[in-house]
């Protein structure tokens, strides 16, 4: 028998908790442990049933889901996954939710629960299934996180750049990817290259994430619009339920935006960036494949490498999940494997 993954739901509805708790239960590899309606009744449960992974609201009554997650990452870190409603306040949480800590996070997309949230069940029960093998550390409430100008290592970062458009970097990530992203953009300096972004994440978040890294950022960070100019010092990131491409008009280098069927299950996908950037950009390209689960973007990178642009990976040992990046080696599609501390000034000195 394999064991089962112990799964504890923490949603103030009694309609989502019955949903998630039936939906999640057929699932073989996951048992459904316990149920809490709110943090204080979740924090007992926790210490009595100690489960794998907790599904856990960003709404909650008597205590809001960021305070009650960050006290658990400081004392009684486990794998979290966020349950977020698409609105404006809920994608703002949610993000605020993965830099505390949480692992991943799924979209309610309206209030017709019944029939969105048994939408959500395959997808949340494949992020339970990946969350359950990440060691989740204890962690301190960030400080300053806010303030751009507290981030020395971005602002210390010196590379001589030729500012041109004929430079790119395409970047994809997913599970884990939102705060690993920061991590790179907040290091790279205002003449930094034209960047094209690719994070699994639906329409609404992309533009909030997008808009939260432009305020920490030398760079300018937003969310790509369809014929977007790519020049240096500014990030696309690519919308919601929108795939992402490279063309090129001459010296121009511009995306379009297009919904055409997913691609290794996603859209946005990365396989579809990476092998845009492959044709119209080749060597002048650096492609970074980073934290996610899945192997999207795998062959991608590998057609990048093949049509001359550097190519590099997260290490294992910095990856929240080592999905993505660890296809993608195996593939023989990667120059270089760097923690995610390296990645920046890899892609700087590649380009040089």
């Amino acid at each position: 028998m394999v064991k089962r993954i112990k799964v504890l739901i923490v949603d103030d509805s009694a309609v989502v908790r019955k949903i998630l708790s039936t939906g999640l239960s057929k699932d073989r590899e996951i048992e459904v442990v316990g149920t809490a309606a709110d943090p204080f009744i979740a924090r007992d449960k926790i210490i009595s049933l100690k489960p794998d992974v907790i599904t856990l609201d960003v709404e909650m009554p008597r205590m809001d889901g960021i305070s009650f997650l960050q006290r658990l990452m400081a004392y009684y870190p486990l794998p979290v996954i966020m349950v977020s409603s698409l609105t404006q306040a809920g994608c703002e949480t949610t993000l605020k939710a993965l830099e505390v800590g949480a692992l991943d996070f799924v979209a309610k997309p309206s209030l017709d629960v019944s029939h969105t949230l048994n939408e959500i069940v395959t997808e949340l029960s494949e992020k339970i299934k990946e969350s359950a093998h990440v060691k989740v550390k204890k962690r301190e409430q960030d400080k300053n996180t806010d303030n751009k100008n507290t981030n020395i290592s971005r602002a210390q970062t010196s590379h001589a750049l030729i500012s041109s458009t004929h430079k790119i970097v395409a970047i994809g990530a997913s599970t884990g990817g939102t705060e690993a992203l920061k991590a790179v953009l907040m290091q790279m300096p205002p003449n930094a290259p034209g960047i094209l972004i690719v994070q699994h994440m639906p329409q609404l978040f992309t533009k909030s994430f997008a808009d939260r890294l432009n305020s920490l950022c030398s760079i300018e960070v937003r969310e790509a619009k369809d014929g977007d100019s790519i020049i240096p010092g500014l990030a696309l990131i690519a919308p919601g339920n929108y795939h992402m491409e490279l063309r090129r008009n001459g010296a121009r280098y511009y995306v379009t935006t297009q919904q055409e069927v997913p691609v290794c299950r996603h859209r946005p996908s990365v396989e579809v960036l990476f092998g845009s950037v492959a044709k119209y950009a080749g060597a002048n390209a650096v492609g970074v494949i980073m934290t996610g689960m899945g192997d999207d973007g795998a062959n991608g990178l590998l057609k990048m490498k093949e049509a001359g642009a550097k190519t590099l990976a997260q290490d294992e040992e910095s990856c929240v999940v080592f999905g993505m990046p660890k296809e993608a080696i195996k593939l023989g599609a990667t120059d270089t494997v760097v923690p995610l501390n390296k990645i920046t000034s890899t892609i700087l000195s590649s380009l040089n």
